[in-house]
C-alpha cells in the first residue's frame, strides 16, 4: 500500500464537493440551514464546518501527491459523516436532508475512500 489514491480522480470529485458544500455553507442555503437547525447545532458554531471541510478538501487535494495525507483526510471525512449520521439519528431529523446530504456525503465519501486508497 503506497497510500497515495490511485486511481486519483475519486479523491479529487470528494475534494471539489466538499470544497462546494463549504463554500454553499458560508451562506447556507435552505436545506443546509433546515439541516442543521434540525439536529440542534448551534448557529455560532456553523463557521467551523466551513472550516472542517475546506481543510478536508485540502487536504484530499494534497494528499493525491503527498503519501498518507489523502487516507488521513478520506478518513476524518467518513468520522465527520459518521457523526453526521449520529446526529440526524439521535434528533430523529431522519427527512430528505438526512438521506440526500449526510447519507449521500457519506457514501461518496466510503466510495472514495474504497476505490483510491
Amino acid at each position: 500500500m503506497t497510500l497515495v489514491p490511485d486511481p486519483w480522480w475519486p479523491t479529487l470529485v470528494l475534494a471539489i464537493v466538499l470544497a462546494g458544500d463549504a463554500a454553499m455553507s458560508i451562506r447556507p442555503p435552505k436545506f443546509i440551514r433546515d439541516c442543521l437547525d434540525g439536529v440542534e447545532f448551534p448557529r455560532d458554531w456553523w463557521w467551523l464546518l466551513v472550516v472542517i471541510k475546506l481543510l478536508a478538501a485540502g487536504g484530499l487535494v494534497v494528499g493525491i501527491w503527498v503519501p498518507g495525507v489523502a487516507f488521513a483526510a478520506n478518513v476524518g471525512v467518513v468520522a465527520y459523516f459518521i457523526c453526521a449520521t449520529v446526529a440526524h439519528v439521535r434528533a430523529r431529523f431522519l427527512g430528505r436532508e438526512f438521506w440526500l446530504n449526510c447519507l449521500g456525503m457519506l457514501l461518496l465519501a466510503s466510495l472514495a475512500l474504497a476505490v483510491s486508497l
